[in-house]
Formats: C-alpha cells, sequence, structure tokens
C-alpha cells in the first residue's frame, strides 16, 4: 500500500483520526479489565470471547445469552462462567462486550451503562435511530466509558492510510464494502437478512470516509440494502464520495477498497491481504486502557449516534 507525500500547502481540514495505535509490546501496568460478554452467537464465539480471553489486559469472566448452551459452549473454553442471568453478569465484572443483534443490544446496553459498567458496544448501536439514541444518552447519562468494535480502525494499516489523508487536498472519493455473507452460513443471521448491508457494513464504510474526506454533512441512499445500496456523501468543504455496499455478492474474500482523489495521485487503501489478526490487540489494549483511565476515545457511543443518523439520513433517500 503506497501513500503519497503530502501536498505542500494543504490545510488539514479533516476531523482527527483516533490516537495512533498503542503499543500492545510494553506490559501491562494494571489488573486487567474483568469483562462480561453478552452474546454467544458465531461473531461472539470467533472474536469477542477469544480476545478478551486472551489479555493481559482483559479477563473474560463471565458469558451471559439466552441461549445457555450457547453460553457454556462460548464460556467453557477460556474457563468463564455462564450466568443464568443478565444481572448477574453485571455483578460480576467491570465491563460489558457486546455481541448481539442491534435490537438486542440497545435493550441491554442502557440497563449496563446505568450499572456503571463500562461498554465495548457492536456496530450499529441500534436498529433504528430512536434505539441508538437511547443507547448514546444512558452512556451519557451514566457517565461510563464506551468504544465501538469498527474493526478496520485498529488496523495499523487503516490508521496510516488515514494519517496520510490528513494531509492531501481530496476532491472526490470512491470506495465499496462488498462480500457473500448474507448468501448463506452462519452470519447469515436474520437481523442481517431483514436490514441488508446499510446497517451492517454502512457504519465501516462511512465512518472511513467520514475520518478520510472529511466530516459527512449529507448523504442520500438508492437501491436495495438488501442486495445492493449506492450511498452518495457530501463533506465539509465540498468533497463528494460515493460508497458501494453488498453483503449478497459472490466474491471470494471480500472487497474493502476507498480511494481518494485530488491534485495528488490517487491515494488507495486495500483491505486485501491485511491480517485482520494485527488490530485485535490493539482493540482490546485501548478499550483496556480507557477503563482504566476513565477517558472514551474518539471511537466512542457518540461516534456511533452519528453514525446511525447518517444511515438514517441514507435510508429517508
Amino acid at each position: 500500500m503506497e501513500f503519497p507525500h503530502p501536498t505542500p500547502g494543504t490545510s488539514r481540514r479533516r476531523t482527527p483520526v483516533t490516537a495512533t495505535a498503542t503499543d500492545t509490546s510494553i506490559p501491562w501496568p494494571h489488573e486487567p479489565v474483568r469483562v462480561g460478554l453478552v452474546g454467544a452467537g458465531p461473531w461472539a464465539r470467533a472474536v469477542h470471547a477469544r480476545v478478551l480471553a486472551a489479555g493481559p489486559e482483559t479477563r473474560l469472566t463471565a458469558v451471559w445469552a439466552r441461549r445457555a448452551e450457547a453460553a457454556r459452549e462460548t464460556a467453557s473454553p477460556y474457563g468463564a462462567d455462564a450466568v443464568a442471568r443478565f444481572e448477574e453478569l453485571l455483578d460480576g465484572c467491570e465491563a460489558v462486550a457486546f455481541a448481539v443483534p442491534p435490537a438486542v443490544q440497545a435493550e441491554l446496553a442502557p440497563l449496563a451503562a446505568k450499572a456503571g459498567k463500562a461498554l465495548l458496544l457492536e456496530k450499529p448501536l441500534g436498529v433504528d435511530l430512536a434505539s441508538a439514541r437511547r443507547v448514546a444518552d444512558a452512556v451519557a447519562e451514566a457517565g461510563v466509558v464506551s468504544q465501538l468494535v469498527l474493526s478496520n480502525r485498529y488496523h495499523p494499516a487503516t490508521r496510516e492510510f488515514l494519517s496520510a489523508a490528513q494531509s492531501i487536498e481530496i476532491t472526490g472519493a470512491r470506495s465499496c464494502l462488498l462480500h457473500g455473507a448474507f448468501l448463506g452460513g452462519e452470519f447469515a443471521t436474520p437481523w442481517r437478512l431483514e436490514h441488508g448491508a446499510l446497517l451492517d457494513l454502512g457504519p465501516h464504510l462511512l465512518d472511513l470516509l467520514d475520518a478520510a474526506v472529511g466530516p459527512i454533512v449529507r448523504v442520500r441512499g438508492t437501491g436495495d440494502p438488501r442486495r445492493w445500496i449506492e450511498l452518495t456523501c457530501e463533506h465539509a468543504g465540498g468533497a463528494v464520495s460515493q460508497a458501494s455496499l453488498s453483503g449478497a455478492v459472490d466474491i471470494e474474500g471480500g472487497s474493502t477498497r476507498i480511494e481518494l482523489f485530488g491534485p495528488q495521485p490517487p491515494l488507495v487503501f486495500d483491505a486485501a491481504g491485511l491480517d485482520q489478526e494485527e488490530l485485535w490487540p490493539v482493540l482490546r489494549r485501548e478499550f483496556a486502557t480507557a477503563v482504566r483511565t476513565g477517558v472514551s476515545g474518539a471511537l466512542d457511543a457518540r461516534r456511533g449516534l452519528h453514525l446511525q443518523q447518517l444511515m438514517d439520513q441514507a435510508m429517508k433517500g
């Protein structure tokens, strides 16, 4: 992946990206953050439980899910407890990670925030703008730490791309996030099949365009989110970007690509070939650091609400 040198005289008009990647090679100086996991589906098993249990910054203490057997299967490999009630999960942890459909997250996350727990939240915050706002409002009212699992943002290559984007002039951009997970398999879950790519994939691409090109002030959507949806985004400063989203196309390995155009050669981010395992230690370290310092990073519930507002606008056409 090649990044151009900054254009002389270019102003840094775009909003700052998240803090530089935490150096995970430095020994963790605190006690592990005790995290309870809500959910026991494929994403919870493949990512959340495994990453949180790996430490040293976090320790998976318990798993709660509406299917008790699934909770036991998720918790058992890591020596965590499978608890019978959500309230029991809250009693035994400092922070709660959510790996559930957005409607369930929007129901339970405010309760965890009210109980004073830090929140590791999935995107989207909720299934609609009203439910997302309830989550963000609950976090703000309780004053708890929150962090979004916008996975792309924690990869070193993504951060290098976003840093380079801050110092070039951008006239327009085009991007895509495409895969075939909705065509079948364990990630073709009911909420994804019902709401499609905008809610599932939209937060990732809108977040990256907003960070790279500049704050999105208007977005229009055309197409069917369950098949293919095209977004046109207008950014502060006048740049325009396109985003193509689909989870229902047969494309091997998927495609996440962003191209930024201006008076200099294009700046391109292509996730093909990136080792996704590089991002999870960064995410874990930054979440634990936020919990121990009591200070959320830029990818918090407010960011999630901003992205939900953009998706709501896109759905209205």
